[in-house]
């Protein structure tokens, strides 16, 4: 018996979420600068695909507040000014501070493990002065703590936040002139190992809102 050929709908719906993804990745991972313009065409071409699916995924990601549509219909990546970033900087610890308190208690010694080898990674990132690969892989160390809490709902909404301040981080990371690595991540782990979680709610906090706060200063 012969597979059902895929309808168009369900091959537009495949680009769709092809082309969502990709540039939902790169947003949140600071590839783009704040305020650069997209265009449904330049989308398209780049992805191969139609202008339904480039639109749907520009769509979603307004929704997110990832890109911002101008009343003239200018799609570009949102510009943030400091009493957002730390409007965003307060819901970070609102959310992430609860997402690690829940992960404590599955903490094993192998997350440990691998939450030491993504710092390393990050701690290169900003020897290098990567901005993206630190932004890519400070957010793998928080992703993969709170994928821990089994909490979906609330870790999409960190990711949310995470999305919304990526092109603004690649901005403002690239003022700073240092190439020593968050001395917070330390502190988390050293708190996971001792199973302390006052400690560890107090270094999420102070990880996620004092690096903004450096960054905007």
């Amino acid at each position: 018996m012969q597979s059902p050929r895929p309808t168009d709908q369900t091959i537009t719906a495949a680009a769709h979420d092809r082309v969502y993804r990709a540039l939902r990745t790169r947003i949140m991972h600071g590839e783009m600068s704040p305020g650069q313009a997209l265009t449904l065409r330049g989308i398209g071409k780049e992805f191969d695909v139609s202008m339904t699916p480039a639109r749907e995924a520009v769509r979603r990601l307004v929704a997110e507040g990832a890109l911002f549509l101008s009343s003239s219909g200018r799609v570009s990546t949102p510009e943030l000014g400091n009493d957002r970033i730390e409007e965003l900087a307060a819901l970070r610890a609102l959310l992430e501070v609860e997402l690690a308190s829940r992960a404590l208690p599955r903490a094993h010694m192998a997350l440990i493990d691998r939450l030491q080898t993504i710092n390393t990674s990050v701690a290169e990132m900003v020897s290098k002065r990567d901005a993206v690969g630190y932004i890519r892989t400070n957010l793998e160390f928080h992703r993969t703590l709170y994928l821990r809490a089994q909490a979906p709902a609330m870790l999409a909404m960190a990711e949310t936040v995470w999305l919304q301040l990526g092109p603004t981080m690649r901005a403002l990371y690239g003022r700073l002139r240092r190439t020593d690595p968050p001395q917070y991540h330390k502190l988390i782990i050293a708190a996971l190992r001792a199973g302390d979680e006052p400690g560890l709610r107090l270094a999420v906090r102070t990880d996620v809102t004092q690096g903004l706060r450096l960054l905007v200063s």
